[in-house]
């Protein structure tokens, strides 16, 4: 995993595969860390992320005709070329291109014919790994195609029509990433609520660190991954219904299900009218909303216990009630709290990807050696800082530089 990207680097690939003139806009688009709220954004919940300064960065210059030409500077991902078009055919489920092609479809279908642009890519996020690359690579073509076309799009609307427009590559998401993506502000974390969409950034209090560690398992979007994640959708929706109806809400969102019962009344209708695993499906979504509120107060309190023991929390509901994680993210997450951390959970769709570990400044240095100890060493891995694990700088959104 490259973590940094120059300018020099980019516009050397730039040249050799395009020659001149000049590329003339830089893009960055950041990967983010779910703190807390997973799995529940498209359930129309709020979620609490936080953009970290690991990111996608996108050199490119203008074409006159339509067409997008587009290469990485990692060689495992292949050039794309297609024509910008509100019909555009798609690569092979999984392709990387796919998610090239997503905010191009998107972006000619609500602002007419565009202009394309030749671009090359480099990225410090790694791939399926829960960090959300796949938003940041929609986010980042997104901008770089408005500018080219000289128009402009509020960052909110501009996040939801992202949101939308990843669904071209089959996953049926929310708009958590996209939100964050656009929306961050430097150190802070961000409140996101939807339907409609709002952003409320909350500052990071002075001390608190949070440490993402990989499992060196990918957290694929695409072939069988993708129908599970899909298939959770489905259970939220399935439970949804029936416990509407059970209660006589029918019509309700799971918002307004969460405003008008408390918690146990929630999962008791669940209970009675559900079986597993659609119970426990419900279930997560219910309690993972409440710990996104107790989490974001905790943090606006400095009270990092609390925050931690949300953290938690959410990572033993994810583990046994969606059944998303896996025995190493289950290891990273003991081993961070064994060696100082607050708390800790998977972050992002799971099953494979990373956790994140919330800790005080006097604890760092204890969870980064236990990582490091326990669970990379043992793999035979030896250089694991920075590749595997590093502290995340919560940092702001996409920007768009002109050179």
């Amino acid at each position: 995993m490259t973590t940094a990207i120059t300018t020099e680097a980019l516009r050397a690939a730039f040249h050799e595969r395009y020659g001149g003139p000049e590329p003339v806009i830089l893009v960055r688009a950041p990967g983010r860390v779910n703190l807390i709220g997973e799995h529940i954004d498209y359930n129309g919940l709020p979620v609490f992320p936080m953009a970290i300064q690991r990111h996608i960065a996108l050199l490119c210059r203008p074409r006159a005709d339509a067409i997008v030409r587009i290469a990485s500077l990692d060689p495992g991902f292949a050039p794309r070329e297609f024509l910008v078009s509100a019909d555009i055919p798609p690569e092979a489920p999984g392709d990387w291109g796919n998610y090239v092609k997503a905010a191009a479809q998107a972006l000619a279908r609500h602002h007419g014919a565009l202009r394309g642009f030749d671009a090359v890519l480099g990225s410090s996020l790694p791939v399926a790994s829960g960090l959300s690359s796949s938003a940041a690579l929609v986010v980042s073509v997104g901008l770089a195609l408005l500018r080219v076309n000289e128009q402009a799009v509020a960052i909110v609307p501009l996040a939801e029509e992202m949101a939308r427009a990843e669904r071209y590559t089959g996953t049926q998401g929310g708009g958590m990433d996209q939100a964050i993506c656009l929306g961050a502000r430097a150190g802070t974390a961000t409140r996101v609520d939807f339907q409609p969409l709002r952003l409320a950034a909350r500052p990071i209090p002075p001390g608190w660190h949070f440490v993402v560690a990989s499992s060196m398992e990918r957290a694929e979007k695409s072939g069988g991954a993708q129908e599970r994640y899909n298939a959770r959708t489905r259970e939220c929706a399935a439970a949804l219904a029936a416990v509407t109806a059970r209660l006589g809400l029918s019509g309700h969102g799971y918002r307004e299900l969460l405003r008008s019962r408390s918690r146990d009344q929630l999962l008791a209708a669940g209970d009675a009218v559900l079986a597993d695993p659609v119970r426990r499906r419900f279930r997560h979504v219910i309690t993972e909303a409440l710990r996104v509120t107790q989490a974001e107060d905790a943090l606006m309190r400095a009270d990092l216990a609390e925050f931690g023991r949300c953290l938690s929390e959410s990572h033993h509901s994810l583990r046994d009630d969606y059944e998303v994680s896996i025995p190493a993210l289950d290891e990273l997450v003991t081993i961070a709290e064994a060696g100082g951390a607050a708390g800790a959970r998977l972050t992002g769709a799971g099953m494979g990807g990373c956790i994140v570990a919330v800790c005080r400044e006097e604890a760092l240095g204890g969870v980064l050696a236990a990582l490091r100890e326990r669970f990379y060493a043992p793999r035979g891995i030896a250089d694991a800082e920075d590749r595997h694990y590093f502290v995340a700088e919560p940092s702001a959104g996409a920007r768009v530089e002109i050179l």
